[in-house]
């Protein structure tokens, strides 16, 4: 599952950098209204999966995990192909929202996971599942973009996504295998998937932790849209310019790389709460000092540790709460988390993109460091407990 993680998040990540030039290439002009449509599209996928995470997570207690990784895996290749095909902008909005109402491959994934991992490795394994997500991520540009190089055709970029997502599909079906104990009538008459979520919510740790997980996702998009213009305010007009910017992405990423398994595996002995917390106190102090870097090396040493503390606070909270549940529950566990998480994905380049028009880019790293310091704050005075140091 961790190579199969990987291989979906490369190729879903092949395609993203290249959204805006793919608008431009389907005759919208002038770039203040690619800019416009390009933040539209983004945001479409991720308001849908807000709405179809929990009822996904739902179903994929009641049929298994695998069928919703193999519905998620082909569902999405079905959207990608979509996108290569879209002759126009309408078409191509059309097809992000058919994205959006059948994603759910990480919460199926992280279901699937927890349901045959025992509990006290549960953090660990989820961290080398973040570690995989972020491998994805950082492989899948650098493969689309040598595909629309080579190819001169954005086209293209899309049909590899789409082959991606055939192969993930493939791969679960004939490697991944899931003992799932369908319920009897009586237990799904017992009560029905509302009811359930009614349940799991009313859970006095659930909302405080989804609240870390919308947080968590806010702050690390937030500064997204303004790190290519503050390197190149930084660096001036540099020929490297655009190798730089990537760099900015990139560290971060190796930095979630190299701590995530680690992060995952302590939290599983010191606790989740103890990990979260030192995780979010460190993301929040190495951000704000980005407000005041001078040259483009201080920015992208801050950046990777970022990074470093970044990769323990997704596997740990999600981890803390698949411990909250039964086995048999966390479909619906994960499909709540991740419909917060793609709440967060949602908000967080909004909010960055509206307080760098109006207070610029130092406002952004203040208010996303605050944010995330108080996110540590939230932790402290909401969760008090912690299902590892009470099962020890």
């Amino acid at each position: 599952m961790v190579a199969i993680q990987a291989v979906s998040t490369g190729s879903m990540a092949i395609s993203i950098p290249f959204l805006p030039l793919f608008i431009q290439q389907l005759g919208v002009h002038p770039i203040a209204v690619v800019e416009t449509w390009s933040g539209v599209i983004q945001s479409t996928s991720y308001a849908f999966s807000v709405l179809t995470a929990p009822v996904w997570g739902a179903l994929a207690d009641r049929r298994g995990r695998k069928p919703m990784v193999m519905r998620a895996s082909f569902g999405g290749a079905l959207a990608a192909l979509l996108m290569g095909l879209a002759p126009n902008i309408v078409a191509l909005v059309a097809a992000r929202v058919f994205l959006g109402l059948v994603a759910g491959f990480g919460s199926a994934a992280t279901a699937l996971i927890s349901a045959v991992v025992p509990s006290a490795s549960l953090g660990f394994a989820l961290g080398w599942m973040a570690t995989a997500q972020m491998a994805g991520t950082l492989i899948g540009p650098l493969i689309g973009g040598a595909i629309a190089d080579l190819g001169h055709n954005y086209r293209l970029v899309y049909y590899c996504t789409a082959a991606g997502g055939l192969l993930v599909g493939l791969a679960t079906l004939f490697f991944v295998r899931e003992r799932f104990t369908p319920k009897s009538d009586q237990e799904r008459k017992r009560g029905s998937s509302r009811r359930q979520m009614l349940e799991i919510l009313r859970h006095p740790e659930v909302a405080p932790l989804l609240v870390v997980l919308l947080m968590a996702q806010v702050t690390a998009l937030s500064v997204q849209p303004i790190v290519p213009l503050f390197v190149q305010q930084l660096v001036g007009p540099a020929p490297y310019l655009a190798t730089l910017a990537g760099a900015a992405f990139a560290v971060i990423g190796i930095g979630d790389m190299v701590a995530s398994p680690f992060l995952g595996k302590r939290s599983d002995t010191l606790g989740y709460r103890r990990v979260l917390l030192i995780c979010l106190c460190g993301a929040g102090l190495f951000t704000l000092p980005q407000a005041f870097t001078t040259n483009i090396w201080e920015f992208l040493a801050l950046r990777f540790g970022v990074g470093l503390f970044l990769g323990g606070i997704l596997p740990t909270t999600n981890a803390w709460i698949g411990r909250l549940f039964p086995a048999e529950r966390r479909g619906s566990v994960y499909g709540l988390s991740y419909s917060a998480a793609f709440m967060g994905m949602f908000l967080g380049p909004m909010g960055g993109g509206f307080v760098a028009a109006h207070f610029g880019f130092t406002a952004v790293f203040l208010v996303t460091g605050a944010l995330i310091l108080g996110n540590a704050l939230w932790v402290t005075l909401a969760l008090r407990s912690d299902p590892v140091r009470e099962w020890q």
